[in-house]
This record gives C-alpha cells, structure tokens and sequence, in this order.
C-alpha cells in the first residue's frame, strides 16, 4: 500500500513538472486549469498525509519554470512567491481561521483584488528612472526583458521618487480585444494561432525585438509595492502606486472580514465576462503589513494571501461544420466550425476534433449543439454532445476520402487510427514542412513566418528546404515584397546563414521524417556522427540503436530512400549546410562514464544542461527517471525522490566533486 501511495506521488510530480515545462518554457497550457488544480491539489493532499515523500524539487514546493537562455538572468532582491489555491467558500474560511490563529486575535482586514491572468514582472527605478524589468523566472532568478517593457505606453518610465532602489511588481497582460485582433490577422495569413491572452503575453514579452511588442499593445497592472517604509497597508500602498502614476486596479478593494471576501469574490465573478482582461482567479491579501511576518511563509508562497480560483467555464453552441486540414507530415486533423460563442471572455468559433475516431466514438454530428470548454487552447474543447429531439434526424458524420488540398486518396497505416496524405507534392504538406524546419527545436530561423513562407511557395522562390538557403539570391526581389524592406530582408538572410552551422540533430529533426522526434534525432545524429553514415542504414540496424524501434527506423529508412529527399541532402552539401554531429563539448571516452546511464537530480553549482553536455562529451547516456539501468545519479542539494529511489535499488550516488574526481 505504501509503496503505491509513493508511486503515485512520483506520477503526479512527474505530470506536474510535464505540465509546468510546457506552459513556462513554450508558452503553452497543455491542460486546463481546472485539471491542473485538481492534479495539484491531491499531491498536496498525498505530500500533507505522508511527509515522509514531500521533497524540496516537488512541484509544490517551487515557483514558476526557468529562465531563458537568450535573456540575462537577474536574481530577485526578494524572491518573486506563488499563492497557494482556495477552490470554494470551505477553503476560504479554512484560510480566515489560520490567519486568526497566526495572529492571536489581533486585529485585521482583507484587500480583495482580481487575479490577471498574464505574466508577473518586478519593475525597477533607480534615481526617478525605469532601470530593470524582470520576469518571474524560477521566482530567484528571472530574465532581463526591460527593453520589451519600455514599449508598454502605460509603464512610466520615470517616477517622482529618487531612491536608490524602488521596486514595484504587477501582471502584464494582452487585453481581450488585442488578443482577438491579434489571433484574427494571424489565422487570416495561417499563421498559429496564440493559445490564450496569457500565452500571448508571455511570448509577446519574450521576443527578441522590441518592436513587436510595441505592436501587440501589452497593458499592465501594478499590484504590489516593495518600498514600505512608512506604509502600514496594502490598500494605503496601492494608493501611492496610483500617485506614482502606475495602473492600479480600480477593482481591488478593501473589506473588514471574511464575509465582506465572499461577497466581494460573487460580485466580481459576475463581472468576469466585461472585463476587458481576462481573470483566472481572485486574490485575497492581509491588508495590515506589520503581520505578515508573524502570519509566515512557506518556500513558495506567503501564507498571509490566497488565490481563489473560478471554476472553468461551459457553454453549449452549434456544431456548423466538420472540416479536415493536413499537417506536415501529412496527417489529417479534423476540426469543428462552431456558431461563435464567448467562453471565458473571448468568442470562438472553432474547435479541433482530432481525427476520425474521436468524432465517431463521440457520436459528433453536424447540426447537433455541443458543449465545450475552454481547455489549454483558444480552441476549445468539445465535451459531449446534446441529443435532443432533433438529433436522431442529424446525418451521421463519414470521414473524408481524399485530401482537402491536393485531393490525393488518404490512406490509414495500421495500427495507426490517424489518415494520412501520402502525396510528396501536396502544397499544403510542403508548407508545414517548411514551417517545422525553420521552427526553434530545428533551424531556428527567426523572421521566416508562415505568411512568409506561402509568399515565398506561391512565388516559387522556397519549394523545399534547401530553397531557403537560395534566398540571399533573390534579396532585390524579397525587398520589394509588401511588408518586407531592407531591414527585415537583411535580418532574414543573417538568420538563415547563421542556421547553416547547426549540429546535424536539428537539421534531422527538421526535415520532418515522420515519428523522428528530437531526441531520436540526437540519438542517432551522435551515434553515426554524419547524414552519410545515416543514408544508407538499414532497418535491422537502425532498430538495434538503444531507444531507437522499429516504427522510427522504418521511417529513417524510407525517408532515405526517396530520391527527391537524396537530392535535397545534396543541395545542402552543394550550400555548404553542417550535416555532420557538433558537440556541445569536445567529446572524450572514460571507461566508467561511456555508455554509462546517468541521472541528474538536485540542485549543482551549474546548470543541468552544463552536466548534460559534460556527460553527454564523455558518451553517457542521460535517462529522466532512476531504474534498474540506472549506472550513476549525479546529486545535488535538495535531491529528493531519485536519491531515495537511488538508494532503494542500490545505484551509485555521486556528487560533483566525484563526478570530476572521476574525469
């Protein structure tokens, strides 16, 4: 029994920390909240019942994800908290009596703000003038975006006080109808789509160009001073913020009691639709600042405010159409046009379906209402289906036979359940292409947008990969392509010649072989070194590399015996492109690290990645998770579960200082 309770812990933080890499390093929510919180809230429930499990690199006892390495990383004067979650009026009176009891019966208030979803900054002034403006980060260490943030219009960048040091934290935010106008303009030239206002305003504040983020008219709440000398409240701070000059929420107000919460908490959970930002929740702070030191802290959060969370929103519309696109790959997605809804404060009207299997095990038919939800995506998610009187009369759906763009017959691979268009020459599959082999896990080649690439394709300037390493011939001519100029055309081709010196693992990622993923990509870019030694595999052989099975082998295989692929591989010789495996270190052999399986856990002088590569240039395997196969666990501070896992199956622990004793 225990043993499967401390599984089950490993299953969640495992899920969580899945969960958090998605949302805080790419900017996409994989699951709902409402899915997320309910996963957090039973490994709290786990970690409260058995102690004995809780370690310090659980998803509970962190704040945020990590910094980026294309910005400078900046420590936090303060560390920058999470708030622990209220679900319903029980959590929030559970709150109220541990602040009682924390105080002694002293007296105190509440100052009761909406919750903005977006992203947390700390703004910094130094002598009346905006010096650093930093993003949560790991809430110790967060990155430098100051010169994205001096083009939001509403962030002053000079104050009427002169210190040394003034901080203020808020949430920048996309407000709805930028958000809209935004998704419209991109879906219009088939660009993606952003996931949500929130989403949006994170890679927004993360671009490299500050342009584009005076394009996109971020907006900004200011809710927290740190500069209290002098200031008893909170709700007496927000009041010089606003003398400041800063955005302060005109909806945060102050109450006497827990009573006064809960009403407040209706009242603004009415308004949530009109805002013109979107909310995911509701704060609840101590207003009195002498008692947050007794109230307390936990290593991610303050105990003396809450976060209650609004439950996730359902609507029923009408189900107009069912229509399939075609990806890179040339798998088929089927996707719902929906009679526009407003769902959690934006109108959408469409949802993917996935493939045929989803819809028919739904029993989805065009015509019927259908419930949906706004999930991870602005696309929404399609619960169930209501069957009225009217439904039995509905035509039952069929699958499409050929495909949308080329009208190639679609084929299924077993056991696959998803179709495919197997037509080399369909458009639409190039152009997805294309757009995976600029994308940032392959060439990274910034400036080269999907609307760029259906420009280049129509024009017949980019037909495959190795087109685009062409275009410094055609410069005259993409300057004078609408929206281009000098600037961007420059930017471009720098772009694309700096992608030519890549290590081949991103090259073979991004040529799109089908079931290649990035790490099979390196697997087998370290191992045979260059695209030669790959060519001419054979699938038995493929199949016997460690992590690589048969499905990707079979695709390997095929993909190199076409002999338009063959010719791509030579134009990229012929333009000078890297094909072979670049180390990220110079690459040496140790009888007890080469083909050793390590895992990395715990917190080390240096990053994880530093430890990777290092491994990585003596052969090690890097594996995630501590099995029988495990050879070493590398273990920092604070390890946690795979040191007790390590222990538990006798697998050699090391620190860093063996581990170069042993180099």
């Amino acid at each position: 029994m225990i043993e499967k309770i401390k599984q089950r812990i490993e299953d969640l933080k495992n899920q969580i920390n899945d969960w958090n890499r998605s949302y805080y390093e790419f900017e996409v929510s994989p699951v709902d909240d409402s899915e997320f919180d309910k996963t957090i809230a039973e490994l709290i429930s786990l970690e409260t019942q058995y102690p004995q499990f809780l370690t310090q690199d659980s998803p509970t006892q962190k704040v945020g994800g990590s910094v980026d390495s294309k910005f400078t990383k900046y420590i936090h004067k303060s560390p920058m908290l999470s708030l622990s979650n209220a679900f319903d009026d029980n959590d929030l009176r559970t709150f109220d009596n541990q602040i009682k009891k924390s105080l002694e019966n002293k007296k105190y208030s509440y100052v009761v703000e909406p919750k903005i979803d977006g992203l947390s900054i700390s703004l910094i002034y130094k002598n009346t003038k905006l010096y650093k403006a930093i993003t949560r980060g790991d809430g110790i260490v967060g990155e430098d975006v100051t010169d994205n943030v001096k083009m939001i219009s509403s962030i002053p960048k000079t104050i009427s006080n002169n210190s040394d040091y003034f901080e203020v934290r808020g949430e920048v935010y996309l407000p709805k109808l930028e958000f809209e106008r935004i998704n419209s303009e991109r879906f219009k030239v088939g660009e993606k789509l952003f996931a949500n206002p929130r989403n949006a305003a994170a890679g927004t504040l993360r671009q490299l160009d500050p342009q584009i983020v005076k394009d996109r008219n971020l907006d900004i709440w200011i809710y927290f001073l740190m500069n209290k000398e002098n200031i008893l409240t909170h709700n007496e701070s927000l009041k010089v913020l606003s003398e400041y000059k800063f955005r302060v929420n005109p909806l945060s107000i102050k109450t006497e009691d827990i009573i006064g919460v809960i009403k407040i908490i209706n009242s603004l959970s009415a308004q949530r639709e009109d805002l013109e930002y979107e909310i995911d929740g509701i704060v609840i702070k101590v207003n009195e600042f002498d008692h947050y030191d007794s109230i307390g802290y936990t290593s991610k959060f303050p105990k003396w405010a809450i976060a209650y969370k609004l439950p996730a929103e359902i609507k029923t519309t009408k189900l107009l159409d069912i229509f399939p696109t075609i990806g890179r790959t040339g798998k088929v997605t089927y996707n719902a046009k929906l009679k526009p809804v407003k769902l959690a404060g934006t109108t959408v009207g469409a949802a993917t379906l996935h493939n045929s299997s989803f819809i028919i095990d739904r029993e989805v038919r065009v015509g019927a209402d259908v419930r949906v939800k706004k999930a991870g995506d602005i696309i929404p998610e399609v619960i169930s289906v209501v069957k009225d009187e009217n439904y039995n009369s509905l035509p039952i759906w069929s699958e499409a036979k050929n495909c949308p763009d080329c009208g190639s017959i679609l084929q299924r691979i077993e056991p696959e359940v998803d179709q495919y268009c197997e037509n080399d020459f369909c458009a639409r599959r190039i152009i997805r292409g294309l757009e995976h082999f600029v994308s940032r896990d392959a060439q990274n080649i910034e400036g080269l947008s999907i609307k760029l690439i259906e420009k280049f394709y129509e024009k017949n300037y980019v037909k495959n990969p190795a087109d685009i390493f062409k275009l410094s011939k055609r410069k005259d001519e993409l300057i004078k392509l609408d929206k281009m100029g000098e600037r961007s055309v420059d930017n471009l081709l720098t772009s694309i010649e700096n992608s030519k010196n890549k290590s081949l693992e991103k090259l073979l990622f991004g040529i799109g072989i089908r079931h290649l993923g990035k790490k099979s990509a390196f697997i087998l870019s370290k191992k045979y070194r260059n695209i030669d030694s790959l060519m001419n595999l054979s699938e038995e052989e493929l199949s016997e590399v460690r992590d690589i099975g048969p499905i990707v082998a079979h695709s390997v295989v095929n993909w190199f015996k076409k002999e338009t692929n063959r010719s791509i591989i030579r134009e990229f010789k012929d333009l000078g492109i890297n094909l072979e495996y670049k180390p990220a270190m110079e690459e040496k052999s140790h009888a007890d690290i080469t083909n050793k399986t390590f895992v990395i856990t715990g917190t080390l002088s240096k990053s994880r990645n530093y430890f990777k590569d290092l491994l990585i240039s003596y052969g090690a395997n890097i594996a995630n998770s501590v099995s029988k196969n495990t050879d070493y666990v590398l273990a920092g501070e604070e390890a946690g579960s795979k040191l007790d896992k390590a222990n538990k199956l006798g697998v050699r622990i090391i620190n860093e200082e063996e581990l170069l004793n042993i180099i």
